[in-house]
């Protein structure tokens, strides 16, 4: 690629793109490009302008030479990224704002003003029209009150005013459309399938391989807990199925044999062999498009208010109208009531504040799957933290392997690896790692896996029983025993370290020391999160009571729970919400998906489990727990702004009709300034609220 620097600063340089003309796919190209290049931090690129901004650490020179051998061809974009980027919206949209707005000067400054007052009179019929249906379908709500302020003025023949009102009517359903579509695709992009491997069935054996080798006619295992990747039949198997992220129906289905399944939905329990009938991405991002424009997830309860509250006031516009008419027998001071209105700026307003807000919260990697759950998030008092993966690091590591039965640790490693790989946990997820880093090749040895929520894995290999959990699942519930004279090894393992249990044919064969330090920001996220309004810190886990009472005294919460079981976490969350709290439940895994259903706003990791990250109305990432205080301020930041809306649009309107009916304004200029407002208001309101 040729390209010219056009300016740089040590670690940051803008480009230009040598070509004629940079096409949205390009643009989209490149970036995808910049994006996944380890050194660069963060990149823009400019379609209009063919620029390219990169910020970086490491070398110049580096990049420099990747740049120069980047071929547009060369880049393998995965499905549905360039189609759903969301460019080609934002492009579209400028240009008709901008054509909108030269049109009406335009016309202003060149046409004579009968053609204009003829194209306006035309133009306002469908103003008119679209009251009048309302007012056929027995409403009095906004539209009838655009229609009578426009048919009034076109009648009087001030057809400047009518004009005006019908221009900024206009502006602000552009904003308000192209902010809608633009959120809701953002939210579609971020809640679509970002699918890496899956599990191909071959001559009856399941083999791990890229979602991209997967083709139209294969099978595949989904085993429990992982998202179903693409659409297609079952062949086999029976589950039950979470559509929760494209019906908005928390409540699974069952399937079984012959049943047709679809892309992005979770199993939550059992297990599926299906016969793939489509690998593109695209119809998992237009699922998800239709499920949140169909639903009413995207509306607070707030935003719902101000919808009906600005319908509610319309009678009263009118009534004020009529009023000041028969008062006064002046159709001036009457008409500068109609002119202005609270409904149009509290319609406007408040969808653009909270699709706002929802879109600033991914620039922090941040997902919410809609606008209540920011309003449930400012006015929560209680959160319920999971450890493991949480409030530790999300990739604990193994540090030990300690034998039991005389095999050798890595032999043992690589009997556990196999056992675990079919399922997400970041426990299991550090024994599969532990075995790759070592070179343990642990093809499947096993027969039919089955996977204890919270407990363990109960499997067979070559005849032999074996099973792998916590402490409770193979000693107490499978009856596992310590071989003889493993007394002492066993009382002298480590405490410092998480302890997985590995037994065969009833017998301990090893147990796993899994090293899950703390995150460095916990103790300082939950005293930033006391000093934003929670009143309740709670930490619940599987593990046991020692390692749980020495978490909860380093960060610093007001309660833990040890031992617990995923019942118990969602028992508690449904306990606290009878006592009246709003509570936020953070987890990652299988065992904290009933939990974050339960709770008023469920936050998953973005490392956890499928099933979590689908269930959860919010989704933060791995790398910092500090993105939940971010949150927690944007949301509260959100309520503030809604409510100062809300006094704004109510004082300057009451503040507009007062002059009018005294007299002071003209409608005209009522409704300029009103128009205007309102305007201001709603740009106001796409600003960022953390900026």
């Amino acid at each position: 690629m040729k390209f010219a620097i056009k300016h740089e600063i040590k670690g940051r340089m803008r480009i230009h793109v040598a070509q004629y003309r940079m096409s949205c796919a390009q643009a989209d190209t490149l970036l995808y490009f910049l994006q996944n290049d380890i050194q660069v931090s963060s990149a823009k690129v400019y379609e209009r302008t063919g620029d390219a901004v990169i910020c970086y650490d490491g070398s110049r020179a580096e990049l420099i030479d990747k740049l120069r051998h980047f071929h547009y061809e060369d880049v393998e974009v995965p499905n549905g990224l360039i189609e759903n980027s969301g460019r080609e919206l934002n492009a579209s949209y400028q240009e008709k704002l901008i054509g909108r707005v030269v049109r009406r000067y335009a016309s202003k400054i060149f046409l004579p003003y009968p053609i204009r007052a003829c194209w306006t009179t035309v133009k306002s019929f469908r103003y008119i029209w679209k009251g009048i249906k309302t007012l056929a379908a027995r409403k009095i709500e906004v539209p009838v009150l655009d229609a009578t302020a426009i048919g009034v003025s076109i009648l009087r023949g001030d057809t400047e005013t009518a004009g005006s009102i019908m221009f900024l009517l206009g502006i602000g359903e552009l904003l308000e459309e192209w902010t809608h579509k633009k959120s809701v695709g953002d939210l579609a992009r971020t809640m679509s399938l970002n699918v890496g491997k899956v599990w191909l069935k071959k001559d009856g054996v399941e083999v791990l391989v890229g979602a991209k080798e997967v083709r139209e006619g294969d099978e595949v295992v989904v085993h429990m807990g992982n998202v179903i990747p693409f659409d297609g039949v079952v062949t086999d198997g029976e589950a039950m199925v979470n559509q929760a992220s494209l019906t908005g129906e928390s409540e699974p289905v069952r399937r079984i044999s012959e049943n047709y399944v679809y892309a992005g939905t979770v199993v939550e329990e059992g297990e599926l062999t299906i016969l793939v009938k489509a690998v593109g991405g695209s119809s998992r991002y237009d699922k998800v498009v239709q499920m949140i424009e169909e639903s009413q997830k995207l509306k607070s309860g707030l935003e719902s208010r101000a919808e009906h509250l600005a319908d509610r006031l319309v009678p009263y516009s009118l009534g004020g109208t009529a009023l000041t008419y028969l008062l006064t027998r002046n159709v001036t001071k009457a008409l500068s009531i109609l002119m202005v209105d609270f409904s149009c700026a509290l319609k406007l307003a408040m969808p653009i504040s909270v699709l706002s807000a929802i879109r600033e919260a991914s620039f922090y990697n941040v997902t919410v799957k809609g606008g209540k759950y920011l309003e449930a998030m400012a006015e929560a008092d209680t959160i319920v933290f999971d450890k493991t993966g949480t409030l530790t690091k999300a990739k604990p590591t193994v540090a030990k392997v300690v034998s039991f039965n005389g095999d050798s640790p890595d032999e043992l490693l690589r009997i556990a690896a196999c056992m675990e790989e079919h399922f997400p946990h970041s426990m299991a997820k550090a024994v599969v790692e532990a075995a790759r880093e070592k070179g343990l090749d642990h093809e499947e040895m096993h027969s039919k896996v089955e996977y204890v929520v919270a407990h363990g894995i109960s499997t067979t290999i070559n005849g032999r029983k074996a099973v792998i959990g916590s402490y409770h699942f193979v000693f107490e519930d499978e009856g596992a025993a310590l071989p003889e004279g493993t007394k002492e090894l066993f009382e002298s393992l480590p405490e410092e370290y998480s302890h997985l249990y590995l037994a065969i044919e009833g017998q301990l064969a090893a147990v796993i020391c899994i090293e899950d330090p703390l995150r460095e920001e916990a103790e300082a996220v939950i005293n930033s999160l006391r000093r934003s309004g929670i009143k309740k810190i709670v930490m619940m886990t599987g593990d046991s009571e020692r390692t749980a009472s020495a978490i909860a005294k380093r960060v610093g919460v007001d309660e833990y729970y040890s031992e617990v079981l995923p019942e118990d976490k969602a028992g508690f969350v449904e306990r606290e919400k009878a006592a009246g709290r709003k509570v936020i439940m953070v987890g990652d895994g299988i065992n904290d998906s009933p939990a974050l259903s339960a709770a008023d706003v469920g936050i998953a990791i973005s490392d956890g489990a499928e099933i979590a990250r689908e269930i959860a109305d919010i989704m933060v990432s791995s790398d910092d727990l500090y993105q939940i205080v971010t949150l927690k301020l944007l949301s509260d930041g959100l309520m503030k702004r809604i409510r100062k809306n809300y006094r704004v649009i109510v004082g300057f309107n009451t503040g507009l009709i007062l002059l009018g009916v005294g007299g002071v304004l003209q409608p005209t200029t009522s409704a300029l300034l009103h128009n205007t407002s309102t305007l201001v208001i709603s740009l106001k309101s796409m600003q960022n609220l953390l900026s």
